[in-house]
């Protein structure tokens, strides 16, 4: 791939959520959208390599894909008025669209993640379309995220985007009752977004911080507007604590560095202090009103137990322990499960912490799942257990997409392989 064309995948990461959500607005159509939202991509790739990039990428996407919206509007118009109405309904109905594309994008992305997240469609279906609109995850990567075939997830974001059209869904933030309905799998699907940033599953690059600062920006959104919710406050903490460490997680050569290797000097503190602050709030609205803690401020409690620590050494991994034991009461998961044998690995032994998973390698789920393996590797190194362990990190390395990971986990096999 050139240059230019490198340059115009990554542009069309940053924008290609903005472009949908506005361009959804005006059409009330995700599919529709979202397809003109291709048309402007295609025009950059057929115009930029000539011409050069534009400036201001996301203007000219965005000017290409309204022209593209307002053709289609008056082609639309000419469907299905009579030929004497057509003047008339043509100039009346153009501008309008045109009005539309040009207002501020606001909380177009916010909208367009509630119209993603509608009750109308399964809980899985919400989450594949949201992370394929706003994302701009592949559905590869989407697939990888859910632990699900690519075909599987490339059905259910077609008949999602089916379902909306045919239900006419509006656009809009819900309000009241509804709100609370759906604010569960908004929270799922922004977290999933994040994670995708925070941990690429496939591609050269280890990270995405542009969709972190994407679920960060949407959760502190959603915080606003349910600020009476504390998983609304609890995720916002989790994200904001974790995002703290991005420039910490890769070397000079872009190489990954693991939690416990990073320079701590280089994680954001301003960061970690709005996730205290966060995680304060969620703490005294849960109090507020008598709920017991959820997910994401469990999840957020565990975070800060990291952040707390100066030093590697200094980590309370007993706490976070008790914290994964609370978590897998409240929301019970194979991952969940394999992230609390970690923490007892670390708070009681390698041993304790290898039982703990053990139970985990016949589970379904997880068989693709590459972290299952290189965590049992990471226990089996430390048991000295080598050639086990070598080849539990060739095996996480065989299933891994990420090139910088799969780097990783090769290198720690090696230092298996060289160790008497």
């Amino acid at each position: 791939m050139s240059d230019v064309n490198n340059a115009i995948d990554a542009i069309w990461r940053i924008e290609q959520a903005k472009l949908i959500a506005s361009l959804t607005r005006v059409t009330r159509d995700v599919a529709r959208a979202e397809e003109l939202a291709q048309d402007a991509l295609v025009a950059a790739l057929t115009t930029w390599p000539e011409s050069g990039i534009p400036e201001r990428p996301g203007a000219w996407l965005m000017a290409v894909a309204k022209r593209r919206a307002v053709d289609a509007a008056r082609r639309d118009a000419m469907l299905q008025r009579k030929h004497e109405m057509l003047e008339h309904e043509d100039d009346a109905y153009a501008p309008d669209v045109e009005a539309a594309l040009d207002d501020e994008i606001g909380d177009d992305l916010l909208r367009l993640v509630f119209v993603a997240c509608h009750p109308v469609l399964a809980p899985e279906a919400r989450a594949a379309l949201t992370l394929r609109l706003i994302g701009g995850l592949t559905t590869d990567e989407i697939a990888r995220a859910f632990l699900a075939s690519e075909p599987t997830i490339a059905q259910r974001i077609v008949r999602a985007k089916r379902t909306l059209r045919e239900k006419e869904i509006p656009f809009e933030v819900p309000r009241g009752a509804a709100l609370a309905a759906r604010l569960t799998s908004v929270l799922e699907v922004i977290y999933l977004i994040f994670n995708e940033g925070y941990s690429a599953t496939a591609g050269d690059d280890w990270m995405r911080p542009q969709l972190c600062e994407e679920a960060l920006r949407l959760g502190r959104m959603l915080a606003a507007l349910a600020p009476e919710e504390p998983e609304t406050h609890g995720l916002v903490a989790l994200m904001a604590i974790q995002a703290s460490r991005l420039n910490a997680r890769t070397g000079a050569d872009g190489e990954p560095v693991l939690l416990l290797d990073q320079n701590r000097a280089r994680w954001d503190w301003m960061l970690i202090r709005h996730g205290f602050e966060a995680l304060a709030r969620a703490e005294e609205t849960s109090r507020a009103i008598g709920a017991a803690p959820g997910p994401y401020l469990l999840q957020a409690e565990i975070a800060a137990c990291h952040a707390r620590a100066r030093t590697a050494a200094e980590t309370d991994w007993k706490r976070i322990a008790a914290h994964y034991h609370a978590l897998s009461a409240v929301a019970p998961s194979p991952v969940v499960a394999l992230n609390r044998g970690v923490a007892i690995g670390m708070a009681y032994g390698p041993a304790a912490g290898l039982e703990s998973i053990e139970a985990l390698s016949d589970e379904p789920s997880l068989k693709g799942y590459h972290l299952l393996p290189a965590v049992r590797a990471d226990l089996l190194q430390k048991l000295g257990r080598l050639e086990e362990a070598r080849a539990a990190f060739e095996a996480a390395a065989s299933l891994t997409r990420n090139t910088r990971e799969r780097a990783l986990l090769l290198r720690r096999a090696g230092e298996c392989a060289d160790k008497p």
